[in-house]
């Protein structure tokens, strides 16, 4: 129990819910809107991709607040609060993340024409290859998603008193009736709505904040004193919570994962009617991340030169550390009804978005890649309502692992730990692919599996043995000036720090005390390791054998110099071809070696001029041919 008066702080008033709800009713009616619109487009590329056909305007601003909705509204701020405003150097992390993505990684999926980002592991290495790959990300995304329904209502029970697993049963309920509406032209057109929504909360709690507390200059002192500001940390130590190393390192891996191979960011891109309005999207989109990071770090900011000498969390007046921005929202914003409105709907109508098209993608990719394929004849009608029923399964997975996301502790260092450890062994395995001509399908599949163990082994052990406080670092918080309950003695600084067990195993200081923006890097750099190791024992894949699309030259920009040494390092691959012509020419398949289908690949081979986009010299860019998906 607090030994502190809590202030009083407001709830919900009548305008709040006014602007609350007429932000979801504006959301769903885009949702609607193009529901009816789209009615008659009953092909799946219209519903999965917008016809290939959008521009790069929408999908950043989707990009943007698809990655960036609750989890960051509510979870950085915390951060900059409790450790320092060191989460800034993530803009590097997104800066690296947007490059490798846009030139490495979208060229091969656009060209190669596929809808989905596991069709491309079938054409790569085979179909066994694919099923896994999918089963994880089933896994990953039912985990994530937790995690999004839980962080709102959080929200939601600390501002209005709403009860919270009434919030989200809710929040599930309502994403589980979204993604029935419309398809992706919905989802990208509601997020663009939403980035503006979210980055107006920010704005105005920025505002009112740095009014409140004496101006910029002011804030920034009290950030200084309490050592807020001492971003630049360069120790080499992987056990540090957050240094320079370790988020720009780190960071790195895990956002590549989660941006570079991920199905739900290509599936936006492929949208795209040519690649250079793909590429122009995901750049545009580093914008919008680093104006989110900036607002969210100047946030927490903010709320520490509020709270410096009377900290709610060690108080008490909130029971997690992801409340303090609800929590910060009332309190400013008591006199001014309606502005709290505007922040829950920032955080809430963000997840309606993710949530509902994250079940959608579940619900795709599930009937694509593992009924389809077991039951190749279904009727139109059947398939519907199998769609219908997975989307209503997974409504109620994601709505249940919200109950596991409350135990994981700070959302953002749990969303990214899930990323970290699903994403990195994926990461591992299409840069196996799209890398190295070598890596067969053998390779693959052993380097996805040692991925996945170390990582969930690195992860999970981090959840049972946190890591010493010597190593988290959270920063001094302080009750000095809360109003004592029934007591004289004053309560003075005081550092929060998660408990430590006091029988721990040898590798809980070392191994489990890894900093979690490592999760990532183990799983792929494992998968990679490995796969080019089992690669090699079992027979490297010939690169004569590949289609040249499938794989992406990274030395010619390294080789310009030499065209034979160019030619040497493109392993048989017969990149040439594919500059003259792109489609023609591609080697012919040999007999099956890697387990590949022949036929399958043959096909590929035989119907090339149709199955790959083309080349338009007006766009001076490859275009989305209109086509159904190769597989």
């Amino acid at each position: 129990m607090s030994n502190f008066v809590a202030p009083e702080v407001k709830k919900f008033a009548a305008w709040d819910y006014v602007v609350f709800a007429a932000l979801f009713l504006v959301c769903a009616s885009i949702g609607v809107f193009f529901a009816i619109k789209e009615r008659k487009k009953k092909t799946s590329k219209e519903f999965l991709v917008g016809g290939r056909q959008m521009t790069c305007g929408p999908i950043a601003f989707s990009l943007t607040s698809s990655f960036m909705s609750a989890v960051t509204v509510l979870g950085a701020p915390s951060e900059v609060y409790r450790y320092g405003a060191s989460f800034v150097l993530f803009f590097l992390s997104y800066t690296l993340v947007i490059i490798f993505t846009a030139e490495l990684f979208l060229p091969v999926f656009y060209r190669s024409g596929i809808t989905s980002t596991y069709e491309y592991l079938e054409l790569r290495f085979n179909k066994i290859v694919r099923l896994a790959a999918t089963l994880i990300y089933i896994l990953q995304t039912i985990l994530y998603t937790g995690i999004v329904v839980y962080a709102p209502s959080l929200a939601l029970n600390q501002v209005t008193g709403f009860d919270l697993w009434g919030s989200v049963a809710a929040t599930g309920i309502i994403c589980t009736f979204y993604c029935t509406l419309g398809g992706l032209k919905a989802v990208v057109w509601t997020d663009a709505f939403q980035m503006i929504v979210m980055v107006a909360g920010f704005v105005a709690v920025l505002i009112r904040g740095t009014t409140l507390n004496g101006g910029l200059t002011k804030i920034w002192e009290d950030a200084n004193e309490g050592s807020r500001l001492n971003v630049l940390d360069f120790n080499v130590d992987p056990l540090r919570r957050h240094t320079i190393w370790t988020i720009v390192i780190g960071g790195t891996f895990t956002w590549l994962g989660l941006y570079g191979v991920n199905q739900s960011t290509i599936q936006r891109c492929i949208s795209c009617k040519s690649e250079k309005h793909a590429k122009l999207a995901l750049y545009l989109n580093l914008l919008g991340l680093w104006t989110v990071l900036v607002c969210a770090v100047f946030c927490g900011l903010v709320m520490y030169a509020h709270y410096q000498s009377c900290d709610p969390w060690t108080a008490e007046f909130i029971s997690a550390p992801d409340q303090l921005m609800p929590y910060f929202v009332m309190d400013i914003f008591s006199s001014m009804p309606g502005v709290p409105g505007l922040f829950v709907a920032c955080a809430f109508s963000g997840t309606l978005s993710t949530v509902a098209a994250s079940i959608n993608a579940l619900a795709t990719v599930t009937f694509e890649d593992l009924v389809k394929k077991g039951f190749p004849n279904l009727s139109d009608k059947t398939s519907t309502w199998i769609s219908k029923g997975l989307c209503i399964l997974y409504g109620i997975l994601c709505t249940s692992m919200a109950a596991a996301a409350s135990l994981l502790g700070g959302v953002v260092q749990a969303s990214l730990s899930i990323h970290g450890m699903c994403g990195g062994p994926m990461l591992g395995l299409f840069t196996l692919g799209i890398v190295f001509p070598c890596a067969n399908w053998k390779g693959a599949i052993g380097g996805l599996l040692a991925g996945i163990t170390l990582a969930f082994w690195t992860g999970i052990g981090s959840f049972i043995y946190p890591a010493p406080p010597s190593k988290s670092i959270p920063l001094q918080l302080s009750t000095l000036n809360c109003t004592l309950a029934n007591s004289t003695e004053m309560l003075t600084t005081t550092t929060v720090a998660p408990t430590v067990a006091p029988d721990r195993p040898l590798l809980a200081d070392t191994w489990y005390s890894l900093s979690y923006l490592y999760f990532s890097a183990i799983g792929c750099l494992s998968c990679a390791i490995t796969g080019l190791l089992i690669s090699f024992i079992t027979g490297p894949r010939k690169g004569e054998d590949i289609p040249p699309v499938l794989i992406k030259p990274v030395c010619n920009p390294f080789c310009f110099w030499s065209e034979r040494l160019k030619t040497l390092l493109w392993c048989g691959v017969q990149h040439d071809s594919q500059e003259v012509d792109f489609g023609k020419n591609l080697p012919k398949v040999s007999a099956n070696k890697n387990g590949t289908n022949d036929t399958f690949k043959n096909n590929i081979i035989n119907e090339n001029n149709c199955q790959f986009p083309g080349y338009n010299p007006e766009e001076k860019s490859y275009t989305n041919m209109s086509r159904e998906s190769r597989l």
